[in-house]
């Protein structure tokens, strides 16, 4: 086997040798011989089994995000590109604390336990546990309409489920997780003690999913925390049963000092255009439940990974392709705006920023924000991808941590969309491990991303910035 993957090493070498003085027409060879790469050598896969392994609870402002952040430099200086450097940044501090609690107790003082986890960010239940009726609400809006004296003193639960209609489930996401964020507020302003969701997933097993929520600043801190799928059905049948029945609910979470951290940067320089950036990224911080592996581990190994995967080809880019680790984009979105106001500072010239943090699975296609122009040019490469990776380029494309780079430089910005379908089976959840990620699927995007790359650095985007089409 190891005879057979030195002489395939020799034969793809030669393969890109040749694609690379021979012009346009051996794009699409080019490309090929990428992703048979990724299939023999597995880079991403082992790149994701160390993360995952080492630092499998990587929360902002924990020994698991800093230990990370040194895994990442470490492990692109290892990989030789040309410059790897941290870019400082102050994270929010949040703990769990020892495991949360949640009962549903009825009448006769019998309690049942419920599958729980404690929001990201919620502040504990006071002296412990705390123990009130019900007010059940579908969602945010139902809250909103609420008489505040029914909801007074008590728990509200909201119990909306994640839209099955929608076919790209990130679509059903966006609507369901509103009641996650901005619930718990809401809620309180009402007169609520606490707030329990309906986790938001697809997935109908006893599996809480964690997330992050967001405090008004006009409302009182109340604790909040989501129940599993199951839990959530019982404790409604349990409600629509006997309107007396309570629930006790406990949360030790604490809140610190922010501390610092770090992004992580790598980058190849370009060979011509050194000062223009083709950035592409993921998130490296994770919840403190699971490993972190589709979310964000699979962006990682993505962004780092396609990097590599050109740099082993011999290739030299002609601008600066800079991979990104972000931090903190799970409760604060720190280390995407920093990126963004340290770029603006500097002036820097992005002619695109992409990112992965939809999960290792089947890349299906990207999507695209920015000018008309460079998604007609976008659609043109479609037929150089494998049959059945990249199908479509869609517009309206981006993701949490370049947002506000695409805010503060009109920078145009991309998504890797892999098939999402049980994306959020994982999400935030115990079962966002390394064993949950099939190798095939990871490789696969990590090539798309690569692919991408080289042919907006080959042939630039259409964007206005300056560019010299030329293979070397």
């Amino acid at each position: 086997m190891e005879n057979h993957m030195r002489k395939f090493f020799v034969l793809f070498t030669l393969i890109i040798s040749t694609c690379l003085v021979a012009g346009d027409n051996t794009d699409k060879t080019f490309i090929h011989a990428l992703y048979t790469k990724t299939q023999l050598n597995h880079a991403s896969y082992k790149l994701l089994r160390e993360l995952t392994a080492q630092y499998p609870r990587r929360l902002a402002g924990s020994p698991g995000a800093d230990g990370a952040v040194q895994w990442a430099r470490r492990t692109m200086q290892q990989l030789g590109f040309d410059r790897v450097y941290l870019q400082e940044i102050k994270v929010p501090h949040w703990e769990r604390g020892e495991a949360e609690a949640c009962y549903v107790v009825f009448p006769d003082n019998h309690r049942e336990k419920l599958s729980v986890l404690a929001l990201g960010r919620s502040v504990p239940t006071p002296g412990g546990e705390l123990l009130a009726p019900l007010y059940v609400a579908h969602d945010v809006d139902d809250i909103k309409k609420a008489d505040p004296e029914a909801v007074k003193g008590r728990i509200v639960f909201f119990n909306a489920a994640f839209p099955d209609t929608f076919l790209q489930t990130m679509h059903g996401y966006g609507r369901a997780v509103q009641k996650r964020v901005w619930g718990p507020s809401e809620a309180a302003r009402k007169g609520a003690v606490a707030v329990i969701i309906r986790s938001v997933t697809t997935a109908h097993d006893d599996a809480p999913h964690t997330g992050t929520l967001v405090y008004a600043g006009d409302a009182p801190k109340v604790p909040a925390a989501a129940l599993g799928y199951l839990s959530a059905d019982r404790l409604y049948e349990y409600w629509k049963r006997n309107k007396n029945i309570k629930v006790s609910l406990r949360i030790n979470s604490r809140i610190f000092p922010d501390k610092t951290s770090y992004n992580v940067i790598g980058e190849l320089t370009g060979r011509k255009h050194p000062e223009q950036i083709i950035a592409i990224g993921g998130h490296l911080d994770a919840w403190d439940v699971g490993e972190g592996a589709q979310d964000d581990g699979a962006g990682i190994v993505h962004s780092i990974g396609a990097l590599a995967l050109l740099k082993q080809a011999g290739y030299q880019p002609q601008n600066t392709i800079r991979a990104v680790c972000f931090m903190n984009e799970e409760n604060g979105l720190r280390g995407g705006k920093a990126y963004a106001r340290i770029a603006k500072e500097k002036k820097e010239k992005h002619i695109v920023a992409i990112e992965s943090d939809a999960g290792g699975f089947t890349p299906r296609g990207f999507g695209y924000s920015g000018p008309e122009a460079g998604l007609k040019q976008l659609n043109e490469w479609l037929p150089l991808f494998p049959p059945f990776t990249i199908q479509a380029i869609r517009p309206s494309g981006g993701g949490a941590d370049i947002g506000p780079l695409h805010k503060a430089m009109s920078t145009p910005v991309m998504s890797l969309i892999p098939d999402n379908q049980r994306y959020f089976d994982f999400h935030h959840s115990h079962k966002d491990v390394f064993s949950a990620v099939n190798r095939r699927e990871l490789e696969l995007g990590t090539a798309s991303v690569a692919a991408l790359l080289y042919l907006i650095d080959q042939y630039g985007l259409n964007n206005g910035v300056k560019h010299s089409a030329s293979h070397p």
